[in-house]
């Protein structure tokens, strides 16, 4: 028997090792600090990455949506270890995997995969602009005045900014430049280039060279707290219900609308397919069981992370597996290197994936676009910026549901009328 012809070659591999590497470098200090905001030790952060990865590889459907800990699931799992400490995130999270695979089972995924072209744009856009917002203290090197804390909603961090622009600094603007500027050129030179990683070593050398002694990733504490387990108690059964179920919506949505602005950002706009949707919420459910067996918080699609894998050149599984592998090498043996990465370097480069993100071709054709379209496109955006992104998605959706209701239900009676009306004429 002929056995296939497995269409991989060493450029793609290559590919691949750039994409999950810029992947592993965003995994760092974004995985760190969602679980320190989460209220769990910061390593946790990094365990989702770790746990799920080789899984979702496996089993996902979209070879380089890259899993690991988001902000769409903070306030469900910040509430749940602030009543029963990290116990707290291990039960949420179990639960809500369970409903994801429930989900799954019942093929709810694919219709969540029906989400109108326009909306995936929109939020696409909206989720670059909060990127490049979210890095904006980061590369100016702002301060905030003493006693007052950064806020963490978008509006109230471009407003804290723009307040603070008197304190920016020269140094990490210069390196966040230069790491735009440079992943742009390098990305217009060849799309073969891995362009923000070339950036981040670009600007680690002008910072050595120039002695700017910006704040790094930083030393990194590779010890695992022991985790004592849980115990689950009747009484506590509905709550962990609902708190996992609405932690389970949220991250469904959120990974298949992730999943959709990959692969558009990949340059396939052909819609993914019903079971491709219900596969996936299946694989993020069985990746999240284990991830709350080893208490690690649940695992979503992160837009940062797999675009910049796409952008490095990253195109099959083997990217997520390397992100996962080297996020591990980083924690052991490459701890030291990681730790002397400016902080500005990095911001950079999540900047430069969310400006590639604002869909400039949406923007220059909006006015020639039908008006439910462009609302779904306007209104998405600046939800998903100014809300959240459940919220978001279901405005631009209502755009098409009113849509849909005119025609069917308010036109069309007065269509009837005009033909009986006509008819009549006729018969006269």
């Amino acid at each position: 028997m002929k056995l296939p012809k497995i269409d991989y070659s060493w450029k793609f591999f290559g590919g691949d090792v750039f994409g999950g590497a810029i992947a592993a470098l965003i995994a760092l200090p974004y995985g760190l600090a969602m679980a320190s905001l989460m209220g769990i030790p910061p390593i946790y952060g990094l365990f989702t990455s770790l746990i799920s990865a080789p899984i979702t590889a496996f089993l996902g459907r979209n070879p380089v949506l890259i899993g690991g800990t988001s902000t769409v699931t903070l306030p469900f799992l910040a509430s749940a270890v602030h009543q029963q400490g990290l116990a707290g995130c291990a039960k949420v999270t179990l639960v809500a995997a369970v409903f994801m695979m429930v989900f799954s089972v019942l093929r709810l995924g694919r219709h969540i995969a029906k989400i109108p072209h326009t909306v995936v744009s929109g939020f696409s856009c909206g989720i670059g602009a909060m990127m490049v917002v979210n890095q904006l203290r980061t590369i100016l090197g702002v301060q905030m005045p003493p006693g007052v804390a950064w806020p963490h909603s978008v509006p109230g961090q471009l407003k804290a900014v723009l307040v603070s622009l008197g304190t920016a600094q020269w140094a990490p603007l210069t390196l966040g430049i230069v790491v735009i500027g440079s992943a742009f050129f390098f990305s217009n030179l060849s799309k073969k280039l891995p362009a923000p990683l070339l950036g981040v070593v670009l600007a680690i050398g002008i910072s050595v060279l120039f002695g700017m002694h910006e704040k790094e990733v930083g030393r990194l504490n590779l010890n695992v707290p022991e985790f004592m387990g849980f115990t689950w108690h009747p009484i506590e059964v509905l709550d962990l219900i609902n708190e996992g179920f609405g932690l389970a919506i949220v991250s469904s949505i959120n990974l298949l609308i992730t999943s959709r602005v990959v692969e558009h950002f990949r340059g396939r706009h052909n819609p993914m397919h019903a079971e491709d949707a219900d596969g996936e919420l299946g694989a993020y459910g069985i990746a999240n069981v284990v991830c709350g067996i080893f208490a690690a918080p649940m695992s979503v699609g992160i837009p940062a992370r797999s675009l910049a894998n796409v952008r490095c050149g990253g195109s099959s599984r083997v990217s997520n597996l390397v992100h996962a592998a080297l996020l591990l090498l980083f924690l052991g043996m490459g701890s030291e290197m990681v730790s002397h990465i400016p902080l500005p370097a990095l911001a950079g480069v999540t900047a430069y994936v969310g400006i590639c993100l604002l869909e400039w071709g949406t923007w220059g054709r909006l006015l020639k676009m039908r008006v439910v379209d462009s609302g779904a496109f306007l209104s998405t955006a600046l939800a998903t910026l100014l809300i959240n992104a459940v919220v978001a998605v279901a405005i631009g959706c209502a755009f098409y549901l009113v849509r849909w209701v005119y025609q069917t239900v308010l036109a069309r009676p007065q269509s009837s009328e005009t033909s009986g009306t006509s008819a009549a004429a006729t018969s006269i």
